[in-house]
């Protein structure tokens, strides 16, 4: 059997991947967010499609995006407090698009879907963030 030793140098290197990756995951949600907010400003004179709940999501799903983008970079250049907020941060928005996705009536159909692809998104985001060889490059280190 061929075995790799693990090495300090072999956890960074894959926990900078998983960093790469994490960003390119939250950027795609960053990304659709603000797709969809454009979407809900063309389409708002159709309350059938856009409605306060829509606005509001909207709104809010784009600049969480826009934020946990820049966090994102920020904790793949090596910030342990920008790592600390996207682990924490992109916890919070998957449970709270599940909790979107379940409520009945308040937002449509198409906003659910959507929301959807951004939980799909964001549970990638944890799981890498949530790596032992991820948090074991952000520890802190020992004197």
């Amino acid at each position: 059997m061929n075995s790799v030793p693990t090495t300090t140098a072999t956890i960074e290197s894959r926990g900078t991947t998983a960093l790469r990756t994490t960003t390119i995951l939250v950027t795609a949600y960053a990304a659709l967010s603000v797709v969809t907010l454009v979407a809900v400003i063309l389409l708002r004179n159709n309350p059938d499609i856009v409605n306060v709940a829509v606005w509001i999501r909207g709104c809010f799903a784009a600049a969480s995006g826009i934020t946990l983008t820049l966090f994102a970079i920020v904790a793949a250049r090596g910030s342990r407090p920008a790592y600390r907020r996207v682990r924490i941060i992109s916890a919070v928005i998957v449970v709270a698009i599940a909790a979107i996705i379940l409520l009945p009536g308040t937002f449509p159909l198409w906003m659910k879907i959507e929301q959807g692809a951004c939980e799909l998104l964001l549970i990638g985001v944890v799981i890498l963030v949530n790596r032992r060889h991820v948090r074991a490059e952000f520890a802190p280190q020992k004197a």
